[in-house]
């Protein structure tokens, strides 16, 4: 019978070490124009969003929100500002994302916790003034809407913008 100083089974290795033939670990890269081609069409969709949502609230849901009722659905200045507003934090959105995919490890799951936290505050903003409940409940609806888009749409870019290298 033959001993040997090899233990039988498979080895394990200290944390760290790897054999001559494991390849190197993958490391992102980002591609910029495409991040930021998404993110100017993310911040167009976003600001079609709020439009759109505003239409549905105002127009067929008759409450009236970011101006008075006379100021009628669609043309007025807030709806203009709402519009740009959202396309605006769209485009803060991409920055944002931007520098968590150069800087965190998991960025696009940090980008979408901040996204969903900050979309909630917006939310729940309105539900501390005087307004009329459906009209709380409106606003809130509209800052959701708007903040969905911009988080699903800018965390699908980033996962299109990044690739693995070796």
């Amino acid at each position: 019978m033959q001993h040997s100083n090899q233990p039988s089974g498979p080895q394990r290795l200290p944390y760290g070490a790897g054999s001559a033939t494991d390849a190197p670990p993958t490391a992102p890269r980002l591609d910029t124009a495409r991040l930021w081609a998404g993110g100017i069409m993310t911040a167009g969709v976003a600001g079609l969003t709020a439009v759109v949502t505003l239409l549905l609230v105002r127009g067929v849901l008759d409450i009236p929100l970011f101006a008075p009722e006379r100021e009628g659905v669609v043309g007025d200045v807030p709806t203009g500002m709402l519009a740009g507003g959202a396309a605006v934090v769209a485009l803060a959105a991409t920055a944002l994302l931007h520098g968590l995919i150069l800087s965190t490890p998991q960025p696009v799951r940090f980008f979408s916790w901040i996204v969903a936290l900050v979309t909630a505050a917006l939310v729940l903003l309105p539900f501390r003034t005087g307004a009329a409940m459906d009209a709380k409940v409106g606003t809130g609806v509209v800052y959701l809407a708007v903040g969905a888009v911009i988080g699903s749409l800018l965390s699908a870019v980033a996962r299109g913008a990044t690739r693995r290298v070796r």
